[in-house]
């Protein structure tokens, strides 16, 4: 069978030319006559692995010396409680509230601090992102919480939060590698890799190193500490090695496709050929704010809940698959993470046209 176009959310597609080499690598990595997936974390072959992915990393987003980078598991869900732990000192922080994921750091915060919500779109279902210029942030606050891009609503901060000289801590998951980002804007960012990086099972961690530190909140689990992970560069247990892996090999798919910059100007490219045609459509339309649209995930819907799921049947049997919207939002959902190709996002955009056409 020919491989799909699969729009899916996350787990989402990788790079056909990753999944080649990952292939011809499977039974045999470099000899040593055995897979990645059962290489000893602690063997010298593995721990080239983990190295080299990191430094193509830190290259790739030009992450400062004074960053640590963490290969965690979890998923980001799990920082959700991390991120409280690990930085209160005051016992409190504050949060913009911009969809689900959001909202779910926010409750999860409250059970560890005093989270308050400095900011929401949650009065027009998450469609744009609020005015961060001048937030009433407490004065004590330890951390300013965003969610950078929202995967279910299809949103995104072109402009960071005023944050007034506090720590800002990002959750990047869904637009994580897309563009360029200067990592000294933020105290941590992270984000789970199953929609631009690699398979799902990791999550990257990126934090300041001073922000690191041993008096983290009374009860924080061992492997909750940033300092248990950083201390012993990822491998205090076994991590996700395979996952790492394939993170390791899309870092260097990017670089050789030219880096970040490249990849924004295709997810530039990608996003406006799908959002011209709902902007001129008579049946379809964007959920979303024009100036605060993702690039990463594009919601649309058409209003009449039989057509929506004929639009997405037909559109599976066509090859493009994995269109439903979320069910807080309705209608379909498109992601368009690095790894779909422009001719994917065409011919989504060409079957919306037939579909269109044979509506009428």
């Amino acid at each position: 069978m020919a491989r799909v176009y699969n729009f899916s959310a996350g787990p989402a597609m990788l790079p056909v030319e990753v999944l080649k080499e990952a292939q011809e690598e499977m039974l045999d990595y470099r000899g040593t006559g055995m897979s990645v997936m059962e290489m000893s974390h602690r063997g010298k072959v593995y721990d080239g692995i983990i190295k080299e992915a990191e430094a193509d990393l830190r290259d790739v987003l030009s992450i400062p010396d004074n960053y640590k980078v963490l290969f965690l598991q979890g998923g980001a869900s799990q920082q959700f409680a991390a991120v409280p732990m690990n930085l209160t000192k005051n016992g409190k922080a504050a949060y913009i509230l911009t969809g689900q994921w959001a909202k779910k750091a926010f409750q999860e915060a409250k059970l560890f601090t005093d989270a308050v919500e400095v900011a929401s779109s949650a009065d027009r279902t998450f469609s744009y992102i609020p005015d961060c210029s001048d937030l009433d942030i407490p004065k004590d606050a330890d951390y300013v919480y965003i969610c950078e891009n929202n995967t279910i609503y299809g949103t995104k901060y072109w402009t960071l939060p005023n944050t007034k000289g506090h720590e800002l801590v990002s959750d990047v998951s869904s637009c994580f590698l897309s563009e360029p980002m200067d990592v000294t804007k933020y105290g941590v960012v992270y984000g789970g890799v199953q929609k631009n990086i690699g398979p799902a099972g990791v999550v990257i961690s990126i934090i300041r190193e001073d922000l690191i530190r041993d008096d983290v909140l009374p009860g924080t689990p061992t492997m909750l500490k940033w300092k248990t992970q950083a201390d012993n560069d990822s491998l205090y247990n076994t991590p996700p090695t395979y996952g790492i892996y394939i993170c390791g090999k899309v870092f260097k798919w990017i670089k050789d496709m030219g880096g970040l910059e490249v990849m924004k100007a295709r997810n530039e490219k990608k996003a406006a050929l799908l959002y011209d045609y709902l902007d001129n459509s008579k049946l379809f339309r964007g959920t979303v704010e024009k100036k605060d649209r993702s690039l990463m995930n594009v919601p649309f819907v058409i209003g009449d809940k039989d057509l929506e799921a004929r639009f997405v049947t037909e559109a599976e049997e066509k090859g493009l698959t994995s269109l439903k919207g979320h069910r807080t939002v309705g209608g379909m959902r498109a992601s368009i993470y690095n790894a779909m190709p422009y001719e994917g996002v065409q011919a989504l955009v060409d079957f919306m046209e037939d579909f269109e056409r044979s509506v009428r």
